[in-house]
């Protein structure tokens, strides 16, 4: 896409007004307000025109196509200009390119504006969601010396369904009645991986198998989350104003949903001291909840929640008492370093060790493309969730916890 004339921006700009945060114009006002400037060229180059100029004021920009191609998943732009994309495959140059670090740091500020928030000297860093949900990164001098960079992650609402990601060979299908029995039987399930292994999509697609007379509640830190669900209640926190008032923060919101007849609570990730209110909820007669969190393997599982449980002042002991009590299961996805594909690697029971400690018994694991290997307890994990004799298992003796080896095309 051809950058438009800087001077036409601005004037487009100027005729269109200032705007509340968060509120970017539309192509209709940007058509409008180029009307007005006088500018007469044909249709067609008219609507090329609209959709440049519209990137430029309320998009971002000379990477906007980029964001907009649905196998783009990740944007980075760096303080040269050089901009990089995910395509799933690991990442690529793009044919696209910024004219240095004052076109990089000028882009940066007017996103987190748009999204908004503020970028500048004062406050060097910014965390945002755009108007179509693109989550927004960014840093400036002083913390980025070379000047600014930028990371933008895209927003598809997943419409992908459990039968869906088992057709797409992202989840055996061995374990789809166990995962549908762990929605029936309002098991509290906690998704883990790493960053970008489908943790949101496998949630979405659990969510979308929950009875609809049930409400779904779910806190996220930035919406994600798109089950196909009548009856879902998203809360997202507030960050302070500029004076440092008026932050609304996870651990307060799991409380709200509390108040509000949640069938379920669903929390986006776990990545702070709101995990010791959703243990307790979960250990309040609220079951059938779900979240994420971020871990290497299910096995790591606990030594993360220990962490994450410290910030809100709870002890081992404690996290272990709640945790077991509260957790059912641990489903594990993995994204293949090699070939960059996504897939359910472990199924383990949450449970305390002779000694009390909290533990995952990964009682199943699969490496994308042969059969699932089960360990000792997978016949009773099957039974209680949903097939007492699963086709197609092979017994494989106990599960190890070492690297799996492939994975099946990208799907979550």
């Amino acid at each position: 896409m051809t950058r438009p004339d800087p001077a036409l921006v601005a004037r487009v700009r100027e005729r269109l007004g200032t705007r509340p945060a968060g509120h970017a114009p539309t192509e209709t006002d940007v058509a409008r307000a180029l009307r007005t400037t006088g500018l007469v060229v044909g249709s067609a180059a008219t609507a090329g025109l609209v959709r440049a100029v519209t990137a430029e004021i309320a998009g971002a920009g000379p990477v906007q196509p980029l964001l907009d191609d649905p196998d783009v998943t990740d944007v980075l732009v760096n303080p040269a200009g050089d901009v990089w994309v995910d395509r799933g495959r690991g990442l690529e140059r793009a044919t696209v390119r910024l004219d240095g670090p004052a076109d990089v740091r000028a882009l940066a500020v007017r996103l987190a504006a748009t999204g908004g928030r503020r970028l500048d000297d004062q406050q060097p860093a910014v965390d945002a969601r755009l108007p179509d949900g693109t989550r927004l990164h960014a840093v400036v001098a002083p913390l980025c010396t070379a000047g600014a960079a930028i990371s933008l992650r895209t927003h598809r609402p997943s419409a992908l369904g459990l039968d869906d990601l088992v057709a797409a060979g992202a989840v055996p299908r061995a374990w789809r009645p166990v995962l549908a029995g762990l929605v029936a039987q309002r098991a509290n399930v906690l998704v883990s991986g790493a960053t970008g292994t489908g943790k949101t999509t496998l949630l979405a697609a659990l969510l979308a198998l929950v009875p609809p007379g049930e409400r779904v509640v779910c806190v996220e830190e930035a919406r994600e989350l798109a089950p196909r669900h009548p009856h879902v209640l998203h809360l997202t926190p507030r960050a302070a104003n500029v004076e440092g008032s008026g932050a609304v923060g996870l651990d307060e919101l799991v409380r709200h949903a509390l108040r509000m007849r949640p069938d379920r609570i669903v929390l986006g990730e776990c990545r702070g001291a709101e995990v010791r209110d959703v243990l307790l909820a979960l250990n309040t007669g609220h079951d059938g909840g779900m979240a994420t969190v971020h871990a290497n393997t299910a096995s790591d599982v606990p030594a993360r929640l220990e962490a994450l449980a410290a910030l809100a002042g709870l002890g081992r002991d404690a996290v272990a008492a709640q945790a077991a009590s509260a957790l059912d299961v641990v489903l594990h996805l993995r994204r293949d370093p090699a070939t960059r594909v996504r897939h359910v690697a472990e199924l383990g029971r949450v449970g305390r060790d002779e000694r009390g400690e909290l533990v995952v018994d990964v009682v199943a694991r699969w490496d994308g493309r042969g059969p699932v290997h089960e360990g000792p307890g997978w016949r009773a994990a099957a039974a209680t969730w949903g097939a007492a004799d699963p086709p197609g298992v092979a017994d494989a003796g106990p599960v190890d916890a070492g690297p799996l080896d492939a994975g099946v095309e990208r799907a979550c």
